[in-house]
């Protein structure tokens, strides 16, 4: 075994401790020893009676923190956290032993451990998952709306362009006129010639 490597691994996790307690999840928080350098870490979680076992590892990471979901109600666990460094991953923590909740105790749970730093940032990003959904959600909406709003303009303008030709082509014409018949026709019926008589009287 290289005996290098063993020592280049970071050292294991302390005061592991188990907070927001609810029948399904829980939170478990950690301390890195200072000067080690992390990358990530690994959890290892299962029943007390054995029945279940997981294993959870995140690397790229500086959290220190991380929510347990799926757990069953009223049901004793035990945990161990491993730190994750550049050459492998630490001895594992102590066990830590905690219960879920009854689906009773849950309003009790809500009202404990609320300004927990512990879970502050894991909170955090699930309430910015949330708005950005909404943004989302809203800028679609936006748009929708203005493409509805676009094609009704549309049809009024194509409307009224299709009412204006036609109205042009039921306009009766007004540069036509009557035919002037200039012998013995209608214009001479309206200008009948005027006969002039002079009377010259000599003194």
């Amino acid at each position: 075994m290289n005996h290098a490597a063993i020592e280049d691994r970071p050292a294991a996790p302390v005061n592991i401790s188990v907070t927001h307690l609810r029948p399904d999840s829980a939170t478990v928080s950690w301390n890195i020893p200072e000067g080690e350098t992390v990358i990530g870490f690994a959890i290892s979680q299962q029943r007390q009676d054995g029945l279940m076992q997981r294993f959870i590892r995140e690397v790229n990471t500086t959290s220190q923190a991380c929510i347990l979901w799926d757990l069953d109600e009223n049901m004793d666990y035990i945990i161990q956290v491993q730190s994750v460094g550049l050459y492998g991953e630490s001895l594992a923590s102590k066990k830590i032993h905690f219960r879920t909740l009854k689906k009773s105790e849950r309003f009790q749970s809500s009202m404990m451990d609320q300004d927990d730093p512990a879970v502050e940032g894991l909170d955090t990003s699930r309430h910015l998952q949330t708005g950005e959904i909404l943004i989302i959600m809203t800028v679609l909406l936006m748009w929708a709306a203005v493409i509805v709003l676009f094609c009704k303009q549309y049809d009024i303008i194509k409307d009224n362009d299709s009412n204006s030709h036609s109205k042009e082509k039921s306009k009766p014409l007004s540069g036509q006129s009557t035919p002037d018949y200039h012998h013995g026709g209608l214009l001479g019926s309206k200008f009948q010639r005027t006969s002039s008589s002079i009377s010259i009287i000599k003194v």
